[in-house]
């Protein structure tokens, strides 16, 4: 069996817990295919499966490869696989695999073209952030045209796409951020900024349909009194009890989310890409055996859009 080198954890930790170790890289079956990984992106869920935050890992998962969005080119495919050896490709893996990864096994509805108007770096930023801001916002939070829409942090991975995304489908966009990222923000579209360190968004904020929550703690406790009654609030961060009477009472309705798979959804983001609707940005890339720093970056310090392990390097 061939194998690949990949970031992995055997124990919960600082940065100092990732190591680089040659894996075991099964051969494709039906509808699958190899990517040789060009990039690949670090998010918030990475380092809390790495220091042991995350609910759903535990001591009896590892070791386990981080990662689970990547960019790259097909290198090999199995039979009735969608893509042929060559292509561009960009994907969002399922929960059983790791992409901090030089070679990475790609199952199907993983994976759609890669956006043309996007360099391998800038692609690998996309896809667990991309679909977790669209499932969050449409699927979950029933977003629509005409509609008003808070959303929080709108200046981090998922957040920065998110303002793109309820703007390309006619929403009318408010966002919380720190000062130092209000002219970014505003770049991307939305209609209302508040830097949250100096402004409380409840006094400023209009009642809005769909509050999306990418930040949770104090910030949700004041969400529920700038939702119309009748309106939603979709959460990425898990939602207690508490919350949901809290919605109960505030007359609206509260859903928790984890983002799944999709690759149509994918492609219609890729479309968006393509068509000039939507940015990317990419705040710095490592190189794979500095996975270390890029967790170190994202967890202890201010970011604006997304971290990104530059394989290439």
């Amino acid at each position: 069996m061939a194998t690949t080198t990949a970031v992995r954890i055997h124990s919960f930790g600082g940065a100092e817990v990732l190591k680089l170790e040659s894996v075991p890289l099964p051969d494709p079956t039906d509808g699958e295919f190899i990517v040789k990984v060009a990039a690949a992106s670090v998010n918030p869920v990475d380092y809390k499966i790495r220091n042991g935050t995350y609910p759903r890992i535990k001591l009896e998962h590892l070791p386990r490869t981080l990662g689970r969005d990547l960019s790259g080119i097909v290198e090999s495919a199995g039979p009735n696989a969608a893509f042929k050896v060559g292509d561009d490709i960009y994907a969002f893996l399922g929960p059983d695999r790791g992409g901090n990864a030089e070679r990475v096994l790609i199952k199907p509805n993983e994976a759609a073209l890669k956006p043309k108007r996007l360099s391998h770096v800038e692609a690998a930023a996309v896809p667990l952030a991309a679909i977790t801001a669209w499932q969050g916002l449409f699927d979950i939070g029933g977003l629509k045209a005409g509609e008003r829409v808070l959303i929080h942090a709108g200046n981090g991975g998922v957040g920065h796409l998110a303002v793109q995304f309820a703007r390309a489908k006619g929403a009318w966009v408010a966002t919380t951020c720190s000062g130092v990222d209000i002219d970014f923000v505003k770049g991307l579209g939305a209609d209302q900024v508040i830097d949250y360190r100096a402004q409380k968004f409840e006094d400023l904020v209009q009642p809005v349909d769909l509050v999306l929550d990418l930040v949770g703690g104090e910030s949700r406790e004041r969400s529920w009194g700038v939702i119309k009654k009748g309106g939603r609030l979709s959460s990425a961060l898990g939602l207690s009890e508490a919350d949901t009477a809290k919605a109960e009472a505030a007359g609206v309705t509260a859903k928790n989310f984890v983002a799944r798979v999709d690759s149509a959804q994918l492609a219609e983001v890729g479309a968006l890409i393509d068509a000039g609707k939507v940015r990317v940005e990419v705040q710095e890339a490592f190189a794979l055996r500095n996975v270390g720093r890029a967790h170190d970056k994202l967890e202890k310090e201010h970011t604006r859009g997304k971290i990104v392990l530059d394989l290439t390097k």
